[in-house]
């Protein structure tokens, strides 16, 4: 199977509980509850490689009727292997690329013979190797007794047990559990925040789009005005030529009856000059609700890629300062501040990546030398980046690294491609007043990359 549930059994086959139950609400088929008999999961009549070889798994998929990827084609055919090790083997035995059942030309089908073989006996001598695999951030996002080539040159880690593997992906997975967990209050406020911005910039909106209307009125003060002489108190209505218009058209202004057309005039100039007003103060409203959605989306962000409960307490006393919640009284000696995330190119070069706003304000604005290249995902919120130069031409290589990075680093992580805007340090500054994290930049350039990590 690919997944399972772990559970305890008896020496007669009871079950004495089970990690996660599963009642008659959850599957009418399978119960797995305490004091039941365990049994066993329904034949998937799939070919086990304990049983069978490379040459029948090669048959069963050949004989696949509709045409799909190799790696869900094995998955189909062949019990008890995970999705990591079928799209290994599509890799090797396409050379790198995507192969289908349509395509398994005489030279695929021997090279598939061949890796099947190897796991097979890998399987049965029991000579797997501990492998985790992990992300272009280092965090492990799967394991297996192989070692794998899908994506590319330090992803797959080896360890020195299966004990060891187990520890530190499951410990980690704990540990981003509780950190999520912890995190629940803080991503229920910026949410709520969220709403709340969004609402007001959309009801703001609608308030600005009726002030447009200002040089309507504007026109019907003027008009009024130069067609005193023809109007008298008590009308509700006069029509009168536009000379705004260029063909002089008729145009039929509402009146109040209760007014003189000369206070009429001036009722209308008073509407224009409220609605420009109106659309002065609004314009800048909206722009300050924007500003402050773009910076608690930053704070998400940062939210969601936290990964220590150290990481969560930095996050929580820089909402503090800036008064979204309430700091916790009288200040503990608290700990160091967390370093930024640290990386090194092939040609040598160190990249950095702040954890949070406050983190980048200091690495781009204090650490960075002014001949540093800052890198940042374009539009998008996420974490400042940057490489240390110490004065070296940066080459492609590195530049492209260091985008990936600062792409994996942000918002859009989850996206195919993210553009990812550069230039130097000196070009970066803060706005007076402008919240943690905020900056503008010039003289930049823009790539788009693909971000590191690691797709099922």
């Amino acid at each position: 199977m690919n997944s399972a549930i772990p559970f305890f059994i008896d020496g007669d086959g009871i079950i004495i509980d089970a990690v996660k139950r599963v009642d008659l609400s959850m599957s009418s088929q399978r119960l797995v509850l305490p004091n039941m008999k365990y049994e066993f999961p329904p034949a998937q009549n799939k070919l086990c490689i304990l049983e069978h070889g490379a040459d029948d798994i090669i048959t069963a998929v050949q004989n696949i009727s509709r045409n799909m990827s190799l790696s869900k084609a094995l998955l189909s055919v062949v019990q008890g292997i995970s999705p990591i090790i079928c799209r290994e083997w599509e890799h090797l035995a396409g050379h790198g690329r995507d192969l289908y059942t349509s395509e398994l030309d005489e030279e695929s089908v021997s090279r598939l013979r061949f890796f099947l073989k190897r796991t097979i006996n890998a399987v049965r001598d029991c000579t797997g190797e501990p492998y985790i695999i992990t992300d272009g951030t280092k965090k492990p996002v799967d394991f297996t007794f192989e070692h794998i080539q899908q994506y590319g040159t330090g992803r797959s880690d080896k360890r020195n047990s299966f004990c060891e593997l187990l520890d530190t992906y499951y410990s980690r997975r704990d540990m981003l559990e509780n950190v999520r967990q912890k995190s629940d209050d803080l991503n229920k406020l910026l949410s709520n925040t969220a709403s709340r911005l969004i609402k007001k910039i959309y009801l703001q909106n609608e308030e600005l789009s009726a002030c447009a209307d200002r040089e309507y009125f504007r026109i019907c003060g003027d008009l009024i005005q130069a067609n005193l002489y023809r109007l008298e108190k008590g009308l509700d209505e006069c029509e009168v030529e536009n000379y705004y218009d260029e063909n002089l058209a008729k145009i039929k202004i509402p009146l109040d009856r209760a007014l003189s057309p000369s206070a009429n005039s001036q009722r209308y100039y008073k509407k224009y000059q409220k609605a420009k007003t109106a659309e002065q103060v609004l314009k800048v409203q909206i722009e300050k609700a924007e500003t402050e959605l773009d910076y608690i989306s930053s704070v998400m962000d940062s939210l969601s890629r936290a990964e220590s409960v150290r990481e969560l307490d930095e996050i929580r006393q820089e909402l503090a300062e800036q008064g979204y919640i309430k700091s916790k009284g009288k200040k503990q000696k608290s700990e160091s501040a967390l370093p930024p995330l640290e990386f090194t190119s092939e040609a040598g070069f160190k990249i950095l990546i702040g954890r949070n706003n406050r983190q980048n304000d200091k690495l781009t604005l204090k650490y960075a030398n002014k001949s540093d290249i800052w890198l940042h995902a374009k539009d998008i919120p996420g974490s400042h980046t940057i490489i240390i130069t110490n004065g070296r031409e940066v080459d492609e290589n590195t530049l492209l690294y260091a985008a990936a990075l600062s792409a994996a680093h942000c918002k859009a992580r989850n996206s195919s491609k993210v553009p990812v805007d550069y230039t130097k340090v000196k070009f970066v500054s803060k706005p007076q007043g402008a919240k943690p994290g905020m900056v503008i930049y010039t003289n930049q350039k823009t790539m788009f990359v693909t971000p590191l990590s690691v797709n099922d």
